[in-house]
């Protein structure tokens, strides 16, 4: 599973007719993310209910192995733009708006997405289901948890089962498979492989490289809790948590195995798990208390209630991370785009339409994305900063307009006047465009407070919509 939303003007038309026209009445424009609230329209892509999350003002944190080291390459800068496009999926995913980043936000799982009738509990998607490729489906309600692909690098094989050991015909598997997407190309397809392999682990400073706790770090608790992890099982000695939790292998031994639920599954990575919840390939378990339970029921461990409370202190620690979160304001927003839009710097000169097309698309789609969370005038639940907010509109709107206009030159074989326009976009984008959005910030949704009330308010609308 690899499916945020690329194209969110695409989902707001799948929302139902009176809402919209209720809304635009009101606040002069649709909601940012429609199918953040639950849709009640029989035409609508998703089905009634539907929460992809998208309002949350702090996302997972995406940690480059590149960005450490220098900078992101263009195939990483490439494969980051269409994991987090709708154009490589197939029609009902675009339709949706949504993209690989819409289940796997900023690189992590996306713990809060539900969709009636392919998510069995938040957390969980049927990749089987008929919804968006009828073809793939098994008639079987088995959801399985949206993971991490943190440290993917690290973790193969691949998939919930572990049925994939490459993950470039795992990408492949989830385009054309499971979201009915055309084949994608070899570079694009490589482009995507190098993304998610340099999408890393966040920090864990409490280990050594080898996978043991720091000396100096560590309290008795977890040194208890570590010692419990390596204690062979009563009934099985060459048993233990760390012979498939392998410290010294990302936690990880590359095998699958059957715990108790029903099959053979991959043995998951703890590495930032406080982060991954739910658990098990099923996410049937909320809390590491309820995932040492199964397993001192399943396997008979006798874990005194020390033993359980000293193996959930040890594995908060190797579950853990630094800043794990990250505010989603203007210069996260800007980051992205332009990481996305970096891609044209090489693509214009090598006459790639492809790639340029992609490019075009999608940083419009963001950058139109990104006009609504400064509201205009019509909006009444934002009373202040008037004028800074339409400032940051205009500034965006140009910055459309640039993109548009290298998309056509392209097309149309004008890659030195392309290059040119894509130059003055990069102007625009690194002077006038964050002067304008950072005075804005503090009346837009980005703050907590405004982005609050007017989500509130949009609920109450919708609410009365459907009565």
């Amino acid at each position: 599973m690899i499916p945020k939303a690329g194209e969110r003007e695409m989902r707001r038309r799948g929302t139902i007719a009176a809402v919209i026209l209720v809304l635009l009445a009101v606040t002069g424009a649709p909601p940012r993310h429609g199918n953040a609230f639950p849709l009640s329209a029989d035409q609508a892509v998703l089905p009634k209910g539907t929460d992809l999350n998208e309002e949350a003002l702090d996302k997972p944190r995406e940690e480059f192995r590149s960005e450490i080291a220098g900078t992101k390459s263009y195939m990483v800068d490439l494969g980051d733009l269409a994991f987090n496009s709708n154009v490589i999926l197939g029609d009902p995913a675009r339709r949706a708006g949504m993209s690989c980043g819409t289940c796997h936000v900023g690189g992590a799982g996306n713990a809060k997405l539900y969709i009636p009738g392919l998510s069995s509990r938040p957390g969980t998607f049927d990749t089987t289901g008929a919804l968006f490729n009828p073809k793939a489906h098994n008639r079987v309600r088995d959801a399985v948890r949206i993971p991490s692909l943190r440290g993917a690098r690290y973790l193969a094989p691949y998939g919930a089962d572990g049925r994939i050991a490459s993950l470039r015909e795992f990408i492949r598997n989830v385009i054309v498979n499971e979201f009915a997407g055309p084949e994608p190309s070899p570079v694009i397809l490589d482009a995507m492989v190098a993304y998610i392999e340099d999408i890393d682990f966040l920090p864990n400073l409490n280990f050594d490289p080898g996978g043991r706790l720091g000396v100096r770090a560590a309290d008795d608790a977890q040194r208890r809790g570590q010692a419990v992890f390596f204690r062979p099982f009563p009934h099985n000695p060459e048993l233990s948590c760390a012979a498939c939790h392998d410290p010294s292998s990302a936690f990880v031994d590359h095998r699958q195995h059957n715990v108790g639920t029903g099959g053979l599954f991959k043995t998951p990575t703890l590495m930032n798990a406080n982060f991954n919840a739910p658990y098990f390939h099923d996410g049937r378990f909320d809390t590491y208390d309820q995932v040492i339970d199964h397993f001192d029921r399943t396997f008979a461990l006798g874990l005194s209630s020390q033993d359980h409370a000293d193996l959930v202190v040890y594995l908060q620690t190797v579950g853990d991370g630094i800043q794990p979160y990250e505010n989603d304001g203007v210069s996260a927003a800007l980051k992205e785009i332009n990481d996305f839009a970096r891609v044209l710097r090489t693509a214009i000169p090598a006459h790639d339409n492809d790639v340029i097309a992609l490019a075009v698309h999608t940083v419009g789609a963001e950058l139109r994305d990104l006009v609504e969370q400064f509201p205009g005038v019509k909006d009444t639940t934002v009373t202040d900063g008037l004028d800074q907010r339409l400032a940051a509109r205009n500034a965006l709107k140009n910055a459309v307009l640039l993109v548009r206009r290298i998309g056509v030159l392209a097309a149309d074989g004008h890659y030195d006047e392309a290059d040119a326009e894509y130059l003055n976009y990069r102007k625009l984008m690194f002077r006038n465009v964050p002067f304008n959005l950072e005075r804005a910030q503090r009346f837009s949704l980005f703050d907590r407070e405004v982005h609050d009330a007017h989500f509130a308010a949009l609920r109450q609308l919708l609410q009365s919509a459907q009565k």
